[in-house]
């Protein structure tokens, strides 16, 4: 199980709003969010995950991601699911921000900065050195939007991949 995140440490701009912590019986909602956000992203035979690979990989004994959920009105507005890194060079952790998706009738509300800011404050919480992220370098809307909050773009960093038969073959498996 997650180690238990508090929820919004200060009250949201709206009352409307309340950030959570994902529980187990969260998995049939963080599924469909992402199948949402694949939608979204214009790959939804990509979203794969099953709700026993959530459960056991977000849940069980050794937790890869955490996950808040946003209820507006106690609705289920969106998602940001993240996890940790490790910064070597700075020899601290550093959140990563996975997915981050808010359903299109909830979004113009304050949800994606009630987010960022929870999720900035659990990196300063956990002493982690950055908070990161990627984004689709179509998805304009977005890069303002994070732009706006202070991020920066960083042209310099590739990312890099390797999955399917590359792998495979890279591990000495056919």
């Amino acid at each position: 199980m997650n180690p238990p995140v508090n929820e919004v440490s200060s009250p949201p701009a709206n009352p409307a709003l309340k950030l959570r912590p994902a529980q187990p019986d969260d998995v049939p909602l963080i599924l469909s969010l992402i199948r949402e956000l694949a939608e979204y992203e214009k790959e939804p035979d990509a979203a794969i995950a099953t709700e026993e690979d959530l459960l056991r990989c977000g849940f069980g004994p050794e937790p890869y991601f955490r996950c808040l959920i946003a209820e507006w009105n106690g609705q289920p507005a969106g998602f940001a699911l993240y996890f940790f890194q490790f910064s070597t060079w700075e020899g601290k952790p550093a959140l990563y921000l996975e997915d981050l998706f808010v359903r299109p009738q909830f979004r113009k509300q304050g949800i994606g900065r009630a987010f960022f800011t929870r999720l900035a404050q659990i990196a300063l919480e956990k002493q982690c050195t950055r908070f990161q992220w990627e984004v689709l370098d179509w998805n304009q809307p977005a890069i303002d939007f994070y732009q706006a909050l202070g991020a920066k773009v960083m042209r310099a960093w590739l990312n890099m991949r390797m999955i399917g038969p590359e792998l495979n073959q890279l591990a000495g498996e056919k």
